[in-house]
């Protein structure tokens, strides 16, 4: 495979994508923060399937960190990144500096309504501000036709989703199924600062949130299932539970029995913060 076109200023970025849209060529995205694991790959791969040509964004956005949370420590490891993008056969990979994509002056920030109540609001407050204003930056600097993001930030995906709805942006938003690892823990870049005993531990996640939907597919009372649920991850040996929660697929809105419904959660283990989700199925 040849490796990517590495661009670091939006104009190069625009100069580039200009040239493959009068060849005809389709393009599509995959925004990350690098640190890439085989969850990103796939991602990769969907694009390619999806498009002539797959730009894949590497920033890690300092809008979507509290003050409290991890950007400092963030795993940052471009060059192994750009080796595992030539693999997967992506095309250009973008990466700006944070002068690039914030410089001076800057004073504009989007905020989405809807889906991004409660969860991840209720624990990172400005999170999704920057989540939106981040994607609504690269896909105007990109002009992709669609952007492919991953099942395993669930919450994040509703959010681009319903922001792309509300500005009419032209982007086709894809969902991509949570890639795990043999035991089920859902991939990661900050599976990275897990050792192997609370690895051991954080593979109980996806385990106790299975049990948990099937017993609301079988007509389990739903605070009775994620109080459970929430015990069952203490037990197991998380520190602190943030949520266990039952929504709506699409709009994240409290569970309705006759409707789809995803079960998600955000446990500590350690310093470490682990979110997850799966699908409670039809009863």
């Amino acid at each position: 495979m040849n490796p990517p076109i590495v661009v670091n200023s939006v104009a190069t970025l625009r100069a580039q994508v200009r040239d493959w849209r009068r060849a005809g060529l389709g393009v599509a995205m995959v925004p990350t923060m690098g640190a890439l694991h085989d969850g990103h790959i796939s991602l990769v791969r969907i694009a390619l399937e999806r498009a002539d040509r797959c730009v894949v964004s590497i920033f890690v956005n300092p809008t979507q960190f509290a003050p409290t949370e991890d950007l400092d420590k963030y795993p940052r490891q471009l060059a192994r990144d750009l080796d595992r993008l030539r693999e997967a056969g992506a095309h250009l990979a973008f990466t700006p500096g944070v002068s690039e994509m914030y410089p001076a002056g800057f004073a504009t920030k989007i905020s989405v309504g809807g889906p991004s109540s409660g969860l991840e609001t209720d624990f990172r407050p400005s999170f999704f501000d920057g989540v939106a204003t981040v994607v609504a930056k690269l896909f105007l600097q990109a002009a992709p036709d669609c952007a492919v993001f991953g099942e395993k930030d669930y919450q994040q995906l509703c959010v681009v989703r319903q922001l792309c709805r509300d500005l009419d942006l032209p982007v086709e938003i894809i969902g991509a199924p949570t890639v795990r690892d043999a035991h089920g823990l859902a991939m990661s870049s900050r599976n990275a600062y897990l050792g192997e005993a609370e690895l051991d531990i954080a593979r109980q996640l996806n385990l106790i949130l299975r049990r948990a939907a099937a017993a609301l597919s079988a007509g389990a009372d739903e605070s009775g299932a994620t109080e459970d649920a929430a015990k069952a991850l203490v037990s197991a040996g998380f520190r602190k539970i943030d949520y266990v929660a039952a929504r709506a697929s699409v709009t994240l809105a409290p569970w309705r029995r006759d409707g789809d419904g995803r079960l998600l959660a955000a446990a500590w283990l350690g310093t470490t913060r682990l979110i997850d989700n799966v699908e409670i199925p039809s009863a």
